[in-house]
């Protein structure tokens, strides 16, 4: 199977791991694969190799980073052939941990070179025209991701210490949430809209959501003190955010979210500006990906094809 692995150096562990390109090369020789590494250089340079490749033929395109390169890698898949496989490298591994991925880059090699997995068609979304694949997010989600983004050592304990301190400064926003058959104006500290069940790291934003069933998961949260977003936080670990007071949940293909004042929206944890409006749709089965077979994950095969798509409100 022709396939091209696309390494982003700078990506979370990839740091920590200078010789990973080159352990990648000697696994590819090892077991005879008509494979090649391709380096990026630059933010937006994964996207490009990815389109090449699948342009030239390549049956599997596999990124090797984290969430942003995956985004990326699978921007330039969407609607080919091409397969996204991932060989998780970042801090939080979302979509990895969601469709039960091996983490370390062993296993990862083992299921793409193998006969262990098994191309499984999926949802993804876009936000404000920008492709998400794992979850997008505004108010303290895109605080976060644009905080975390700048440092230098990340995982886990950055992250929540990053956290901690976007809540300390963080103001309610009003917003006007819509979808076909909803329409209500919430004080939110943050609305995000999940394509998986997870950021990353196990938590999870919306407990249960699939990647196949025509529908994105929205989630709003009301504001709360720092004991509430305590509470919340341990709730998000423990998988029932959804239970809480505090959180209203919404299951639809579309969302338009209007706020008071344009600014950023995260996709996939890269932040970028946005305007006051955001519109969020779903692309049901629009990009192939190699899954386990034993994926925890509710992945059902490529065919047959979806259903037609329904409005569930809690």
């Amino acid at each position: 199977m022709k396939t091209r692995f696309i390494f982003n150096p700078y990506s979370g562990h990839n740091r920590k791991r200078p010789g990973l390109d080159a352990a990648i090369r000697d696994f590819i020789s090892a077991r005879s694969l008509d494979a090649q590494v391709v380096t990026t250089d630059a933010p937006g340079h994964a996207t490009e190799l990815a389109r090449e490749a699948a342009q030239t033929g390549c049956e599997q395109v596999v990124a090797v980073g984290g969430d942003g390169t995956m985004n990326e890698v699978a921007q330039a898949l969407l609607h080919t052939p091409a397969a996204l496989a991932l060989v998780p490298c970042g801090s939080g591994n979302g979509l990895a941990l969601h469709l039960g991925l091996p983490l370390s880059p062993l296993g990862a090699l083992t299921l793409i070179a193998g006969s262990a997995g098994r191309v499984a068609a999926l949802d993804t979304g876009a936000a404000d025209g920008f492709p998400f694949f794992n979850a997008m997010g505004l108010g303290l989600d895109a605080d976060v991701s644009h905080r975390f983004n700048s440092l230098v050592q990340r995982g886990l304990p950055g992250y929540v210490r990053t956290a901690a301190a976007a809540v300390r400064a963080i103001r309610p926003e009003r917003v006007c949430i819509t979808s076909s058959n909803f329409r209500d104006e919430l004080d939110v500290y943050l609305v995000a809209v999940a394509n998986s069940d997870q950021y990353g790291n196990n938590a999870r934003i919306a407990p249960g959501a699939r990647v196949d069933d025509g529908l994105l998961d929205l989630v709003a949260v009301a504001p709360v003190g720092l004991f509430g977003a305590a509470v919340l936080a341990a709730r998000l670990f423990a998988g029932t955010l959804d239970e809480s007071s505090r959180v209203r949940r919404l299951r639809g293909s579309s969302f338009v979210i209007d706020r008071v004042a344009p600014g950023l929206i995260h996709t996939d944890g890269e932040t970028r500006a946005a305007g006051a409006r955001v519109e969020v749709v779903v692309r049901p089965r629009s990009l192939r990906v190699l899954v386990p077979l034993s994926s925890r994950a509710a992945v059902r095969p490529i065919d047959p094809a979806p259903a037609g798509f329904a409005l569930q409100l809690p």
